[in-house]
């Protein structure tokens, strides 16, 4: 994932994302419409969020219950070294593991949290016996199994993008 590039955005630039984020199928015509701008400057305007990296992809939440049963854990990972490359050999290797749906690199006591989802606890067992048999650097884990889910929406980020420092003078 590219970090994306500070651009000032303003009002019209947060309500296209607020709107796209709430309803990634809504078409062009309606999404113009909807932040009053005519479809020629509202396609402008999301091919720069686009080209800037404030908007990654397009895509569907869906279920996993749909085709298999699932449980999905939580992995807090420690390191047993903490130089780059070891950093680096473990995040890379983690593009080997479809089940690891998310990884995030944290501060304060332990080095990343993971989501993992997979059929079972003896699959989640399987997987964690692989990761460590890849000597990947893991020295420690420990383990939370999801038993519902309270809250789910996509990442938002639109709180921070209305800081001064982002939005254009006037907004």
């Amino acid at each position: 994932m590219k970090k994306p590039q500070a651009i000032k955005l303003d009002a019209r630039d947060i309500k296209i994302l607020s709107i796209l984020q709430n309803e990634g199928r809504i078409t062009k015509a309606a999404l113009a419409q909807r932040v009053n701008l005519s479809q020629s400057p509202c396609w402008e305007r999301l091919k720069r969020l686009e080209k800037a990296g404030i908007i990654e992809g397009y895509g569907a939440r869906i279920s996993p219950l749909v085709f298999k049963p699932s449980t999905m854990f939580f992995m807090q990972a420690e390191l047993s070294s903490h130089k780059a490359e070891d950093f680096a050999l473990f995040e890379n290797a983690l593009d080997d593991y479809d089940e690891i749906e998310a990884c995030w690199a944290v501060g304060g006591g332990i080095d990343y949290l993971l989501s993992i989802s997979v059929a079972d606890v003896d699959a989640y067992q399987r997987l964690v016996d692989q990761i460590l048999d890849a000597e990947i650097g893991l020295k420690r884990y420990y383990t939370y199994v999801v038993t519902k889910t309270v809250k789910q929406k996509a990442a938002s980020g639109l709180s921070q993008a209305l800081a001064s420092e982002y939005l254009a003078d006037g907004s």
